[in-house]
């Protein structure tokens, strides 16, 4: 599987906000509703203060859909559970600049396995962290809220940062995904596009409404509205 960029935008429905319950059913129907990635939120209640799913729960899922699985991984000591991950099924795999004591080796062993890297951003973090493993990257996320649980408000300075990140990957001619999560919905996600974002992260916005494929269809034109 791969994921190339596109001049549509992306919209890779969390996980998260779905109904655990029967999480193969929800994937079918963001699948049938028109997305194009799902994203796995990995929390250890550690580095972030959640416990979400672990590489079996991955894999059980596996056989779903052939759409990519993205893995954010929000734990500590990411390294020791990459290649799990990606025997599980990953497609991409996502660290935090944070807790990668050694992000360079992290993004190495990602690639070491086939899979996309990429790094993540806090809201708190700065751009400048990546600038001496933009060679090694994927796609970047930026989150747009501070990671740990669903629903939460979106920070509108994050729209600033994904147009400073759009601005230091083509002053590096850097052919990278930008990625945003966290508040993400059919009201902003015009802003974020705009601002440079490629790959829409939605949880709440899509699992907690009444029609999956009229929010994504929304996200991906930028006709949600305020």
């Amino acid at each position: 599987m791969t994921v190339k960029k596109k001049k549509n935008v992306l919209v890779a429905p969390s996980l998260l906000s779905a109904d655990f319950g029967r999480l193969c059913d929800e994937i079918i129907a963001v699948k049938e509703a028109g997305a194009d990635i799902i994203h796995l939120d990995i929390m250890d209640g550690h580095f972030v203060p959640n416990i979400t799913i672990g590489p079996g729960v991955v894999s059980s899922l596996r056989g779903c859909t052939d759409l990519p699985f993205d893995c954010h991984l929000m734990i500590a000591d990411p390294d020791r559970f990459i290649k799990a991950f990606a025997d599980a099924g990953a497609d991409m795999i996502s660290v935090h600049v944070e807790t990668a004591v050694h992000l360079h080796r992290s993004l190495a062993l990602i690639h070491e396995q086939g899979v996309k890297a990429g790094a993540v951003l806090n809201p708190a973090t700065p751009i400048e962290t990546l600038r001496h493993v933009v060679d090694d990257l994927d796609y970047v996320l930026i989150m747009s809220v501070n990671p740990g649980f669903g629903g939460q408000n979106f920070i509108a300075s994050s729209l600033e940062k994904v147009r400073d990140l759009k601005a230091f990957l083509a002053r590096r001619k850097a052919d990278i995904l930008i990625e945003i999560d966290g508040g993400i919905g059919p009201g902003n996600a015009g802003d974020a596009v705009e601002a440079g974002a490629d790959i829409l992260v939605a949880g709440s916005a899509i699992f907690h409404s009444a029609a999956y494929r009229d929010v994504i269809a929304a996200m991906r034109t930028g006709n949600g509205g305020k």
